[in-house]
């Protein structure tokens, strides 16, 4: 493989620490690197040194000659008053990047729903990282530097990026590095990690289930002082092992070691236990939707007309959904779908429009917002004066902890329990409010974004803190491998309703690439050169329909499809029946609990058979 770019002895320090000292790295054809590190250790200081737009203070960074690098950097410098179409297309003549597949596909996949002629100054912060990011990607670059590329994209969004990025360049062509917090898009297309810590870079094989591998075996033989930081690695080495096995296929991951490595270490959570301790704290009701509807008035001088087409005034429509005790759910959907809607309403923040919210007497709920308001009352005090108001002790995991234990397992050091609130820094004050929340006591805890400014290491901290919680967990996230980490099952907010997954994130991936509005969205993208020929005021027609059947098939068709999704509506209710059943049973009876997860498996194979079905057929009916 071809040399690309290297740094030798790299020495890079400010007045109050050191940043690197004597770092060796090269990068050459067909490297796909992850950069992870906690907060402050100099991830993207090293992109920054590597693609030249920082001076070290000693060593040297050389490339080999022609090679073109683009970078994405943290903060988005784009020229406010310019177009999106400027600013992702430029100069390039319009015959030339329409007919370029490439440019069509990350149009289609990244700003599809952003005005063309938009001024980026109205861009709100998402569309701008966007934006950035589409106009990066158009590039024809050998080397390409990406700083937190996930930020402000939904599910969907990252396994687009995921994708283009593993198939943008032919085998051992091209370079990728990368630094993000998103685990399961570092699992998906790195080939190798770099962490940085302690002044220097550590390379490891493959990317993050590999690399926690590695670093459990480093640790295992490191000092004592580092015991903690081993059985929370090694507990994160057996989920990903026992919890999500695709992860552990890759050739690299040398399967036996881990085995060894974790062959006496306990599941992650002891489900049984904490569904006993959730009834207790709950009793046998949490929270019931009932066919509640949620809408909110037209705003003046819309067209009231597309607006009513599209249903954007009707947020939520006839969602049924009881949270049972002990729940541990994620909720996916893209932003604007209606997530923060109906954590409102289980928070009771929020009347429904029609319909009926009925809340259990003993609940206690408590909600992670995107906010830092939980702090608001403490900001100009220090953290330990803040701890010194909680209780003495509690419960976590079987054992008790003082509060100042519990900081400590987030990653706060005794040195900063003399700093104020306000001094923190954003992944500080982030881990401080979900620790305060936790405090609190709460039965029905909701997160929403909880994986906001923490590295991966205060990730895995986070998650096995709440592995302990006995309560309700309810979770909106982009972060997949947070989901499928923390939950049990997945719900998806689409067209207004909640759809239960059986099969996860990967289902509803498959069925947001089936609906009818994400088709509308790629033709609007495709079309994207016509809107630029009359000056932005195109206004693209609706897709009509195409029914592939015709007469007595079509009918058949659609008697078919009318009665798979009344089946579907049979099932779902007799899914929810069970769930009300396993909820009310006796916690400590393993073997009816057995024999009504059984029960359960069987209905949701035989649901996934006609909602495969009535998929089908929706996609040839155009419904």
């Amino acid at each position: 493989m071809a040399h690309l770019l290297g740094a030798e002895a790299l020495h890079l320090e400010y007045p109050t620490r050191q940043i690197f000292d004597a770092v060796t790295v090269g990068l050459n054809d067909g490297d796909r690197i992850g950069v992870v590190g906690r907060n402050g250790d100099g991830k993207s200081t090293l992109l920054r040194l590597l693609a030249g737009r920082l001076e070290p203070d000693a060593g040297r960074v050389t490339r080999r000659g022609g090679i073109r690098l683009g970078m994405l950097d943290q903060a988005d410098e784009l020229h406010s008053e310019r177009s999106v179409h400027e600013v992702v297309i430029g100069d390039i003549d319009e015959h030339v990047w329409a007919g370029d597949p490439k440019v069509r596909d990350v149009i289609a996949g990244l700003i599809a729903d952003i005005p063309w002629e938009a001024r980026v100054d109205d861009l709100s912060g998402g569309q701008r990282r966007r934006v950035a990011l589409a106009a990066l990607l158009i590039g024809d670059w050998d080397i390409i530097f990406l700083d937190e590329p996930t930020n402000h994209l939904d599910v969907e969004g990252i396994a687009w990026l995921a994708k283009h990025l593993k198939y943008r360049w032919p085998q051992n062509s091209g370079a990728l590095v990368t630094v993000t917090h998103d685990r399961w898009f570092l699992d998906e297309i790195c080939t190798a990690t770099w962490e940085v810590h302690d002044r220097m870079i550590e390379p490891f094989e493959g990317g993050y289930a590999a690399y926690v591998l590695q670093r459990v075996e480093r640790d295992r033989m490191a000092a004592a002082s580092e015991s903690k930081r081993q059985n929370l690695m090694r507990k994160e080495l057996a989920w990903l092992r026992r919890g999500a096995p695709a992860r552990t296929s890759k050739p690299k991951f040398r399967i036996d070691a881990a085995n060894v490595l974790i062959e006496n270490e306990p599941p992650i959570r002891d489900s049984a236990s904490l569904a006993n301790m959730a009834m207790q704290r709950l009793g046998k009701d949490v929270v019931d939707l009932e066919n509640v509807s949620v809408s909110y008035p037209l705003s003046e001088g819309s067209p009231d007309e597309d607006r009513l087409f599209e249903g954007r005034n009707h947020v939520l429509r006839d969602v049924t959904w009881r949270i049972a005790p002990g729940e541990r759910t994620g909720i996916l959907g893209v932003n604007g779908a209606g997530k923060s809607t109906l954590l409102n309403l289980i928070s009771g923040t929020l009347q429904p429009t029609s319909g009926r919210v009925k809340r259990g007497k003993t609940i206690k709920v408590a909600q992670l917002t995107q906010q830092l308001s939980e702090l608001a009352d403490v900001w100009n005090d220090r953290v330990s004066d803040v701890l010194n108001r909680q209780k003495s002790s509690y419960i976590a995991g079987g054992k008790e902890l003082t509060p100042g234990q519990l900081l400590e397992r987030v990653g706060f050091h005794s040195a900063q329990l003399s700093t104020p609130v306000r001094d923190l820094s954003g992944g500080q004050k982030r881990r401080l409010q979900l620790l305060l929340i936790l405090l609190s006591e709460p039965n029905v805890l909701i997160l929403d974004e909880p994986t906001n400014d923490l590295d991966t290491d205060m990730l895995a901290a986070i998650e096995d803190l709440l592995d302990s919680f006995a309560g309700t967990l309810l979770v909106v996230s982009h972060d997949r491998y947070l989901i499928e980490r923390v939950t049990d099952q997945q719900y998806a907010v689409m067209d207004g309703r909640l759809r239960h997954l059986p099969r996860g994130v990967d289902q509803y991936l498959e069925l947001r690439a089936l609906s009818s509005s994400e088709r509308g969205s790629l033709v609007a993208g495709a079309s994207a050169a016509a809107t630029v020929s009359t000056g932005g005021k195109a206004h693209p027609e609706r897709s009509p329909r195409t029914p592939g059947l015709a007469g007595a098939d079509l009918r058949n068709a659609q008697k078919e499809f009318a009665a798979a999704g009344r089946k579907l509506e049979k099932l779902a209710g007799r899914i929810q029946d069970v769930h009300e059943r396993m909820a009310a049973h006796d916690q400590s009876d393993y073997a009816g609990l057995g024999a009504l997860s059984a029960e359960l498996a069987a209905i949701e194979v035989e649901r996934g058979q006609f909602e495969t079905r009535w998929l089908e057929l929706a996609d040839v009916l155009g419904e």
